[in-house]
């Protein structure tokens, strides 16, 4: 049995007092297996698939291992002790299961011995290609062999699972979100490490902003370090270093997962290679370091978020708020207070749900709410209530036009809201940092960013010097409303359009005729308002619930009209990105969404420019999109990965680079021409 052999391997590593504990353990396990064999199982296994088998495809199946209370499982790398699960599968004709894919464990200790283990339910995961001709109903069986623990006894079980998989179309298991997010994440490029002092040495190419709390590295690869012996841990730029004593020499690769200290994982696999020297210790400050970072990135990214083209929807609430700041001092600081309280509140707010979401297991990220039709068709009613409050057709000073600490809230909370879909200089970065914090410092940033937001009307509320160089307020606010009542209407033009992307024509006409309907309930609620009567009469209250149908009625990617891309441009994928690499091609990937204004600006300007794809063409470049219009856990995860928790982001994978360079969010021509032109000298063009 494997444990004796790890057991016999840790003779010339601990002292002689340990390793008789820990042969006594296992002498006393031997009755108590004999005894617990033939009862009930102490981990109870169950096959579970994400959903019905589609032909020619893959399918998610997932072993649930439950332990019983006070026992344990392993990991596919034991430790010092133990034994991982075995699995032999019984498929039908042409079927095949994937290799095991197990989460991030932790660490138990018993007798100097160091076990990794589970001790609650886990799930391990395994890819089923389903046959081409497959139809009906799939049997699926298997026959497992695993060890479970207590920390004074072990025993050896077996167990059989089976699972009739329906062939065709059917729902989804969610739980399976919440298990794959348990998983350690590939690196995209390779590890290296070297063997100096006795000590192995392995350079993990890790993002910078990327948080790291408590690290642990679980080898993958067996019997190359002393699994209970300390680690060391360092950063030195974008690379985290670990430190292991060493067993024995690794071969041509060592593989491991690493543990960031919150949950999460990163599997490697790294090569012999040049491991850099110096950095900084990762110790329990770590994480304190990267909430005052990722909290300035937020302010700061909040701020820059005042002059990026996504923000230009929002522009009318600003101004208006900006006339009322060049009132009488105290009512403009009680307006900028009050909007800033709205902008704090309404990130903070957006950050919790988005939290609240992931912590339910599914992969979102920044500007969620956008992926769903409903939320588009709600801002699509907003604009058209502004639009229509600004020219005058009904009044309601809440909306803007109006400088009391109501107005400057709900000013300040809509801003926050609208002001979701892109991520500008240093807010990418932030926000992805943010995700990986404890909840109370991911909700600091989060609020952070709706600080910066609101920073403007702060200085020009609390700084005279700037206030006075506002002009009066006067009739020229009134004709600056109309005027801007027009950026406002392009913005429900847009959102119509977003309402046609996400949910085809049947989309647009329920937008259509909601907005049409909260027209007519606005214009006569100001008839009503102009008679010296009550705003909401029963006809307008009836309309007003009329307009809310839809809401219930529109559908996620119902009818969805196909994405437009650059001509040439395929569908992202991981494997794909790794399949051009292995050509030697220059690659550039784009992340977008339709509702990204940013994004939006950025192909139009720089990425669709026909200088741009001419250099692409000359250069054989690859153009990749992956389009988070809807969402797509894909994409999440990958952003997730590189400590991104919105969009645009910009890779180039130049030939021969594992590791893509990372553009800034705001793309000129020249960048993309430029790294096209170095491919092609590479390549010798």
């Amino acid at each position: 049995m494997r444990c004796s052999v790890r057991l016999a391997a840790a003779l010339g590593s601990v002292p002689m007092l340990r390793f008789l504990l820990a042969l006594l353990t296992l002498l006393l396990a031997a009755p108590a297996a004999a005894q617990l064999g033939s009862g009930q199982a102490n981990i109870r296994p169950e096959l579970i698939a994400e959903g019905p088998a589609i032909p020619g495809q893959e399918v998610e199946l997932a072993v649930l291992m439950t332990p019983g209370e006070g026992w344990h499982g392993y990991w596919q790398n034991p430790g010092d002790a133990g034994k991982p699960m075995e699995v032999t599968w019984d498929l039908p004709g042409g079927a095949s299961a994937g290799e095991l894919r197990y989460p991030v464990p932790s660490r138990l200790t018993i007798a100097g011995l160091m076990n990794y283990v589970y001790k609650g339910p886990y799930a391990v995961l395994v890819r089923l290609k389903v046959p081409e001709g497959a139809s009906g109903t799939l049997p699926i069986r298997a026959d497992l062999s695993y060890l479970a623990c207590t920390d004074e006894i072990c025993v050896p079980e077996r167990g059989s699972v089976a699972l009739n998989l329906p062939v065709g179309q059917g729902a989804s298991d969610l739980r399976f979100d919440d298990w794959r997010a348990k998983l350690p994440r590939p690196l995209g490029s390779r590890a290296t490490f070297a063997i100096e002092g006795g000590r192995l040495k392995i350079a993990v190419p890790l993002p910078a902003s990327v948080p790291v709390g408590e690290p642990y590295l679980f080898p993958v690869t067996e019997d190359v370090a002393r699994y209970g012996e300390p680690q060391f841990f360092r950063r030195s730029g974008d690379t985290l270093v670990a430190e292991l004593p060493v067993r024995r020499p690794p071969g041509a690769t060592f593989a491991g997962v690493v543990a960031l200290g919150d949950g999460r994982g990163l599997s490697f696999e790294a090569v012999p290679g040049s491991v850099p020297e110096g950095g900084r210790t990762v110790g329990g400050g770590e994480q304190w370091r990267i909430l005052l970072l990722a909290l300035g990135g937020a302010i700061l990214g909040g701020l820059i978020l005042n002059l990026m083209p996504c923000v230009f929807p929002i522009l009318a609430l600003k101004a208006m708020a900006l006339a009322r700041a060049g009132g009488e001092e105290r009512e403009a600081r009680s307006d900028a207070l009050a909007y800033t309280a709205g902008a704090v509140i309404g990130t903070g707010a957006l950050g919790a749900i988005l939290l609240l979401i992931r912590a339910g297991g599914s992969a979102a990220g920044w500007a969620f709410q956008l992926q769903d039709p409903r939320t588009i068709l709600l801002l699509l009613l907003l604009a058209t209530a502004i639009t229509l409050n600004m020219l005058g057709a009904f009044r309601l000073p809440v909306l803007g036009g109006e400088a009391s600490p109501k107005s400057g809230f709900a000013t300040g909370a809509l801003a926050a809201f609208v002001a979701t879909p892109c991520a500008g200089p240093f807010m990418g970065a932030a926000l992805g940092s943010a995700l990986l914090l404890p909840p109370a410092g991911a909700l600091l940033v989060f609020a952070g960013l709706g600080l910066g937001l609101a920073l403007p009307f702060l200085a020009l509320a609390f700084i005279p010097a700037l206030r006075h160089r506002l002009p009066r307020p006067g009739p020229w606010m009134g004709r600056l409303q109309r005027i801007l009542a027009v950026p406002m209407g392009l913005s429900a033009a847009a959102a119509l359009w977003l309402l046609w992307r996400q949910g085809g024509t049947s989309g647009l006409l329920l937008g259509l005729v909601s907005a049409v309907l909260l027209g007519i309930a606005l214009f006569m609620a100001g008839s009503r308002q102009r008679q010296g009567e009550p705003a909401l009469g029963a006809p307008v209250l009836m309309l007003l619930l009329l307009v809310a149908v839809p809401l219930f009625g529109i559908g996620r990617n119902e009818m969805a009209v196909s994405r437009s891309e650059v001509a040439g441009a395929s569908a992202w994928s991981e494997e794909r990105v790794a399949a051009l690499q292995r050509q030697r091609r220059p690659v550039f990937v784009y992340f977008t969404a339709d509702w990204c204004l940013s994004c939006k600006v950025n192909e139009t300007a720089a990425i669709r420019r026909d200088n741009v794809q001419d250099a692409f063409k000359q250069a054989n470049v690859a153009v990749l999109v992956a389009d988070w219009t809807s969402s797509d856990p894909a994409i999440t995860r990958f952003l997730d990965a590189r400590g991104r928790a919105a969009i645009p982001l910009y890779l180039w994978y130049a030939p021969g680079q594992a590791e893509p360079e990372e553009l800034p969010q705001v793309l000129t021509p020249g960048m993309l021409i430029e790294r096209a032109g170095r491919a092609s000298a590479q390549a010798g063009v």
